[in-house]
């Protein structure tokens, strides 16, 4: 492939638009439970660009490796991600209604273009830099407090005894970048955790996205006007500093995104690391002792992308694309997770197994081209460190249920674990590394002491969530 694009200019025999043809639903009880048998289907049915219906939407789904990186690299600038670009939205064919709409209606950097996009990103890089260059302050202190707080929540899961059942889900993988998020943003109240879980609520694309959306805008709005006045050493403060012209309303936009990087995307990348780690038995094990942690999340993101499907993009001219005419202002999802199982790419190996034949480098589950993930390191950070200190406290940790028994969430965009049932018991701690006693606390609910330093008091009721859960059993 050589980076053009193909123009077409169709003929009355060419294919009908999208939207007349029959198309298969995307999102189906088969796409919950095995959604790499339903991108095969569609490759064998469709080739590398198949026609879905996506929560009653007709869309293009790019399946093709090739086909994907061709429009993310976007040389020939035909692909748009504004969503005026879409034909039937701007047309108002796309139903008020449509689960995904909130997610798409929101005017941020993922959606932007040409001059918008690079001062966006610049504000982006500015302010992540601090916090992603492994020779700043900030960066150092971001790291201690991840694996603080990953050491706090897994001191929360073994109070109950050096054995037991815990959901690393619900426990450990989904409150951890949440804690990280907190420190990142400057939150003092507490309002991360329902924001967290309300882009969560976006992302699924489900019947309560729309309010879910108005709530989560809301939170980031107090924080970004309390930034404009008392800014602080976190990301939203240096967004200013690197862009000052930013709205309220524009930031509280751009700080959204950060909480999906940051929050969601890592939170789902660790479970299903963790699963890969168990299921790989000692070898896997050996391997993060010899510190391949970061070649494990690359095996991981290359199996199992967390963000399986990209939001669209709709060429502003009709194009042809792995062999299919796209029609100006159509809409195409581009499927990481079908890209990376493609033949073409692949050379036939699976890619569930660990002596496959490609380099895991060359995944997409950061995207490529002008919309490349600049997050990378901090999502990566946590990932890594949460492996690392999960691994080094317990010393046995398997699977309460058969892997293909576990429960997934899938969304047109996402896919992750909604629960991580384990067996645990913690490893021997060398002698030197006890911990001194230290007093209990007078209420019973509140966190330990190591957990009650700078803003983190304010974690009381994440603290409370979580006892609950282990109170409960689950």
């Amino acid at each position: 492939m050589d980076g053009t694009f193909q123009a077409a200019n169709p003929s009355s025999t060419e294919q009908p638009p999208l939207r007349e043809l029959a198309a298969d639903p995307l999102i189906t009880r088969d796409y919950e439970a095995r959604p790499a048998l339903v991108y095969e289907s569609l490759r064998a049915r469709h080739g590398a660009v198949a026609p879905v219906d996506l929560l009653g939407v007709p869309v293009w789904l790019a399946l093709g490796y090739a086909e994907v990186l061709e429009v993310l690299q976007n040389r020939g600038r035909v692909w748009s991600k504004r969503l005026d670009a879409w034909r039937d939205y701007a047309e108002g064919r796309v139903p008020r209604d449509w689960p995904l709409l909130p997610a798409l209606e929101v005017d941020h950097v993922v959606f932007q273009e040409g001059r918008r996009l690079e001062e966006l990103r610049g504000a982006y890089h500015a302010a992540l830099r601090p916090f992603q260059d492994p020779s700043s302050p900030q960066a150092g202190e971001l790291r201690a407090a991840t694996a603080r707080y990953a050491d706090e929540l897994i001191d929360v899961i073994t109070e109950g005894g050096d054995s037991g059942f815990a959901d690393l889900s619900a426990q450990y993988a989904r409150p951890l970048p949440l804690m990280v998020v907190d420190r990142l943003l400057g939150f003092a109240n507490g309002a991360d955790e329902e924001v967290l879980m309300d882009m969560w609520r976006v992302l699924d694309a489900g019947p309560d996205s729309g309010p879910a959306l108005e709530r989560l805008l809301s939170a980031l709005a107090g924080l970004a006007a309390a930034k404009m006045t008392r800014p602080g050493e976190d990301f939203p403060s240096y967004m200013l500093a690197a862009r000052p012209e930013f709205t309220v309303d524009e930031l509280s936009r751009e700080l959204m995104m950060l909480v999906a990087v940051a929050g969601d995307f890592p939170g789902v990348l660790i479970s299903n690391t963790v699963v890969e780690v168990i299921n790989g038995g000692a070898g896997a094990r050996e391997s993060l002792s010899s510190g391949l942690i970061r070649e494990t999340v690359n095996r991981v993101v290359m199996a199992n992308p967390p963000m399986a499907n990209l939001t669209m993009r709709c060429p502003s001219t009709d194009v042809r694309l792995g062999g299919r005419l796209i029609r100006a202002g159509e809409p195409v999802m581009l499927s990481v997770a079908a890209a990376h199982a493609d033949p073409a790419f692949t050379g036939g190996a699976d890619p569930s197994r660990s002596d496959r034949v490609y380099q895991t480098r060359a995944h997409l589950a950061w995207g490529a081209g002008p919309h490349h993930c600049l997050g990378v390191g901090l999502a990566t950070m946590i990932v890594e460190i949460a492996i690392e200190r999960l691994f080094s406290r317990f010393g046995a940790l398997s699977l309460t249920l058969p892997s293909d028994q576990l429960p997934w969430r899938s969304s047109p965009l996402m896919r992750g674990l909604r629960s991580l049932p384990v067996r645990y018991r913690v490893a021997p701690r060398p002698a030197q590394a006890a911990p001194a006693p230290r007093p209990a606390p007078a209420d019973p609910g509140a966190p330990p002491a190591s957990a009650v330093s700078q803003p983190e008091q304010s974690r009381s009721a994440l603290w409370r969530f979580l006892r609950g859960l282990r109170r409960g059993g689950r």
